[in-house]
Formats: C-alpha cells, structure tokens, sequence
C-alpha cells in the first residue's frame, strides 16, 4: 500500500542506473512510480512492463504527471533534462556527475533555489552505512588511500573513468575533510576507449591532508577499499565486503602489546544505500529536510574531477614533448 502522501515519481532513462531507480521506487510505499521516459522507447516500454508501469511518449507529457524525477542518462543530457524538470516545477535527483560543466552545474543549483526545489545528486557511497560510519569516527583525517577498481563493461564509457569512478572518491573524501583543495598530481591513459579507462590522483589540501586515489575500468578484479590515517586513529574500509576496521584508543577490544590501542571490527549485511537515498530525498521533497547530496556537493565534486582530468592532460602533453625533444 502506498502511503496517502507518496511521492509522484518519474523515471528518466532505462538502462543500468534507471531499472534500479524504477525497481526501487516501485517497491517503496512511499513513492507512487507514475512512469518512465526514454528516447529508446523499446527499452522504456520493456522496463515498464517490468514495473507495471506506464512508458511516456515524451518527456513532457510525463513532467506533466510527476512530482519529482530521476535522471539516469548519459552524463552530457543531465542539464537539459533537469533544467527541463525544474523549470517546470518538479524535483530533481540527478545521477552523479551533476552536469558536464560548473557553469551548467551553477545554472541548476540557482535554478533550483530560485523555484525552492530539490535538487540532489546521486552520490550513493554518501549514503552508506560505512560513509556514516567513517564520519562518527574520523574528524581529522591526514592521509587518505582509496582504490576503486572494475573490470571492463560498455557502461559508462561515455565519460573517463574519472567521472565515472573516480568521481565517487573524490565526494566521499570531500564530504570528509573541511579544506580547499591546494594541488592536484594525477596520470592517466586510454586503453579501451576514447577517454581515460585508468587514473590515478593525488590531492593535496590547504590543511595539510593528502588523499591518493587510484580508479581503473580495466581491471581483472573489483575493488573498493578506502584507509585512513587520523589524528584519532587508523581506518580500512572494504566497501565490496562491507566492512570497516578501526585501530583507536577510544573503541574496541584492547590490542595487547600496543600501549592502550583497541581494535573495533563493524561491518553491514542489511543497509541498502539506494533505499536511503530514494528515503533521503523523499524526506527532502516531502517533509523540507536538508538534502544530504546537494548541488553544491555535486559541483564540488565536479570541479574536482575536471581538474584531475585538466592534470591529465596536462601530464600528458609534457610527456610528449619531452619524447619530442629527446629524438635526435
């Protein structure tokens, strides 16, 4: 049964990202999945019929029928799609990256204020149960080491791996340390497509801290690990088996031989992140709490990503002309 005051959602895209949007919100009983929009309308009308719901002919006419929307497009229709959606008064939750420039980023987040809509971005590791975790225990952090890493899939390959993998490190870190960013170091190459497949960055902050992060697509394995040292402690989260450890004075069972350092083991088999950010931004579209991931958080994100695409680039070119110059 859904609940009297259900949030009217639509779906935009129905591929990888928009099925789990649909099957999600379809599930929730506080969500009513009034239908879904896709150019491909094919795969639009087969994921509705999965849902038992309705495939719109144009996405006016399902803007017309909706509260809110999800966008899971390709990266470069994110800002017409959710300009389209604001302008005509509804919600807006947007896959990550927000958009393919801060300046279309900026247009949204004062769009979206201007209409005192929400706005959030699907930034999901922000809503785990290790993201929360990691937050009540680490306030200072120092270095930060994350590796995110996947064998090769045609999806997502419309973006470089940075805005496809990297991105979601780099909000997770952001979300974790209150400091500009001071530099960025960072390499990369194109193996399976037309932009990078394999990058590696490494961020340092005006307060000292430094995170190293490495994301690949062509990996022979899957890995997502993130270690942290801190003024309180040191951290390891395994984000593939779910699990975070934690070497403090504060928590845990006592290390013997470490002068007063405990061990606390956590780990999570029953937090779904996608449900907490579906329930996240029906709290905020309904009840006006603060959303969790908003524009800001997205384009803060984005202007992190672009410079470690910019750096790229940027490394790329001295090799070359170094190569140049050193041909006889």
């Amino acid at each position: 049964m859904k609940t009297a005051h259900s949030l009217k959602i639509g779906i935009i895209g129905s591929g990888h990202f928009g099925r789990f949007h649909a099957l999600k919100s379809q599930e929730n009983k506080k969500e009513t999945l009034i239908g879904l929009y896709d150019i491909e309308q094919k795969s639009s009308q087969k994921l509705a019929k999965d849902v038992c719901s309705k495939s719109f002919l144009t996405y006016e006419a399902l803007l017309s029928e909706v509260e809110a929307v999800i966008i899971a497009t390709p990266a470069e229709s994110h800002f017409k799609l959710a300009c389209e959606a604001l302008e005509a008064g509804k919600h807006v939750l947007i896959e990550k990256p927000i958009a393919s420039t801060l300046e279309q980023a900026r247009v949204l987040i004062s769009l979206a204020e201007q209409k005192r809509l929400v706005l959030q971005v699907g930034h999901l590791l922000r809503y785990s149960a290790e993201h929360n975790a990691i937050k009540q225990r680490i306030k200072k952090p120092l270095y930060i080491e994350a590796t995110r890493i996947a064998p090769y899939k045609m999806r997502g390959t419309d973006v470089s791996v940075v805005l496809d993998l990297m991105i979601h490190d780099l909000d997770f870190i952001l979300s974790l340390i209150d400091s500009e960013i001071l530099t960025i170091d960072a390499l990369g190459a194109a193996v399976s497509s037309t932009s990078e497949d394999i990058a590696n960055a490494r961020v340092r902050f005006k307060n000292g801290c430094v995170a190293t992060i490495t994301a690949s697509r062509i990996s022979f394995k899957t890995e997502r690990k993130m270690r942290i040292f801190s003024q309180e402690g040191y951290l390891s989260a395994d984000f593939m088996t779910r699990q975070l450890t934690y070497i403090n004075r504060e928590r845990g069972l006592m290390l013997p031989g470490t002068n007063g350092y405990k061990r606390e083991s956590v780990t999570w088999r029953d937090h779904d992140n996608l449900l907490a950010e579906h329930e996240a931004f029906i709290a905020s579209c309904l009840e006006g709490k603060p959303v969790i991931v908003d524009g800001y958080a997205g384009l803060r994100a984005l202007e992190a990503a672009l410079k470690v695409s910019e750096n790229i680039a940027h490394s790329y070119q001295l090799m070359k002309e170094s190569q140049l110059l050193s041909q006889p």
